[in-house]
């Protein structure tokens, strides 16, 4: 069992003091709850045929990005939950929402020990923090659509459902120039027939799924986080976790650590695939 002590904790929450109190985070990501609130580093890459140019969002205080556009895999299906189990390779991906502040310091600490992930963004939290998408992509990391409002998008009418999907996806084009790497459903694991579809016509070859989930959206101490993803990570896999939790911070230095130990490497979702 790997143990996070005490020290480990207050040492990456110091990256995101003043948030745990005072309900800094937002509900969890999952299918049942509300959300919380490429290869490194990245080469540039044109967006989607067919896409406009980019241009600044409002509140955007830096220019574009030349960011990766979605790829098409085509001996992966249509729905990924994991990638080649024969290399020692694994994707931490997070769903992309909550205190700004805790993003940031996930973000770190992954740097801090040379790991990269996959940031599934919610349109609405780019709306409010336009500058965590330059922050993430600058940091050699994945960023892909999480849908605009982080509805339970698998229930929605097929109109509303594909405004989420778009909806994010011209986010992320005026902020970086491509509509994002990965689309990965709202509230739930994976996509319905439905929303799988919608999601191929917006311009995502492929929808991401994952095999490993943290729990950490449901605040059970970083000792109980680490040992949810420990306990089943192996070559391949791509684990779920969240932006917003001060549990997910403090659990990473562990997290790391062992998957080091055990030679498995925390890469981009797109280097993991491809």
């Amino acid at each position: 069992m790997v143990r996070v002590t005490t020290s480990d904790r207050r040492s990456v929450l110091r990256a995101g003091t003043g948030l745990v109190a005072g309900g800094a985070f937002a509900a969890a990501c999952s299918p049942f709850t509300s959300s919380s609130g490429a290869v490194a580093p990245h080469a540039p890459a044109s967006a989607s045929p067919g896409s406009a140019s980019p241009t600044r969002t409002p509140g955007a205080t830096a220019r574009p990005l030349a960011a990766p556009a979605p790829r098409a895999f085509p001996r992966q299906p249509a729905q990924i939950s994991h990638g080649p189990r024969g290399r020692s390779r694994v994707a931490l991906t997070f769903h992309g929402q909550g205190e700004p502040s805790v993003a940031r310091a996930v973000l770190g600490e992954a740097e801090r020990h040379g790991a990269r992930v996959t940031v599934l963004a919610v349109g609405s939290w780019l709306d409010a923090h336009p500058d965590l998408a330059r922050r993430i992509l600058d940091g050699g990391h994945d960023l892909g659509n999480h849908t605009q409002r982080h509805l339970d998008i698998n229930a929605m009418p097929e109109a509303e459902a594909a405004a989420e999907i778009t909806g994010c996806a011209e986010r992320l084009r005026r902020l970086t120039g491509s509509i994002g790497t990965w689309f990965r459903p709202s509230r739930a694991t994976r996509a319905s027939p439905l929303v799988e579809r919608l999601a191929r016509h917006a311009g995502y070859p492929h929808v991401l799924s994952y095999d490993v989930d943290s729990l950490d959206f449901t605040s059970p101490g970083a000792t109980a986080v680490a040992r949810n993803i420990l306990g089943g990570v192996r070559d391949g896999s791509v684990v779920s976790l969240h932006l917003g939790y001060a549990d997910t911070v403090a659990a990473l230095p562990a997290v790391l650590d062992e998957l080091d130990r055990r030679g498995l490497r925390a890469v981009t979702t797109t280097e993991l695939i491809g």
